[in-house]
């Protein structure tokens, strides 16, 4: 039989200093955990802003698609955060995301260079990638901060976030095949058209 004082003894054998360290730990990495948050909300609200652009921009119907379908799903992403911030008594707003706002702004300069369709839109999977695996570090690391404070609710939130971001990566990457072959094509028949003018 266990004797339950024993048993409590064994619980609280840490120092007041060594419970006073692990508590100020916890307030550091919690401190981090709400920043890497803000980060990604205003990374998130950026993107709300672009992909209307980055859809408008494409060429391929598909592509076009799959940004809409991905704008609805980045609006949920805001709401998820916001749920998260509320649980937490703390305020989304008051960071702004660098990280995100030099990958929208590659992005924009493509746009601007206007180049042939197919070019085109292989640059805008390649500046959505860039994107999603921006995002896909970020919520890892605060699925494991949120999952290291104990906020399983959040952990849940942001887990499912996550999936969503590798799975619109996966899409990308399968579009990019055919897409990135066409443009190689018009490139080559391009060269070839070149090739016979300067025959000529």
């Amino acid at each position: 039989m266990i004797d339950g004082n024993r048993a409590k003894t064994v619980v609280d054998i840490r120092s007041p200093t060594e419970i006073k360290e692990t508590q100020m730990k916890a307030n550091k990495l919690k401190h981090l955990y709400v920043e890497e948050l803000k980060d990604l909300y205003s990374a998130e609200n950026q993107l709300v802003k672009a992909l209307p652009k980055m859809a408008k921009a494409a060429t391929s119907e598909d592509l076009r698609s799959g940004f809409a379908e991905h704008l609805e799903q980045t609006k949920e992403h805001v709401a998820r955060l916001e749920k998260i911030f509320e649980a937490l008594g703390e305020s989304p707003k008051g960071k702004h995301c660098k990280g995100m706002e030099g990958l929208i702004k590659e992005g924009s300069e493509l746009i601007e260079e206007d180049p042939a369709p197919e070019e085109l839109d292989a640059g805008l999977i390649s500046a959505a990638q860039r994107v999603e695996h921006y995002e896909m570090a970020g919520y890892g690391c605060v699925r494991t901060y949120a999952k290291l404070l104990g906020n399983d609710q959040a952990t849940s939130l942001l887990q499912q976030t996550l999936e969503e971001e590798k799975e619109t990566d996966k899409k990308l990457t399968q579009l990019s095949e055919h897409i990135n072959l066409e443009a190689a094509r018009a490139d080559d028949a391009g060269s070839k058209v070149k090739t016979k003018r300067m025959g000529a």
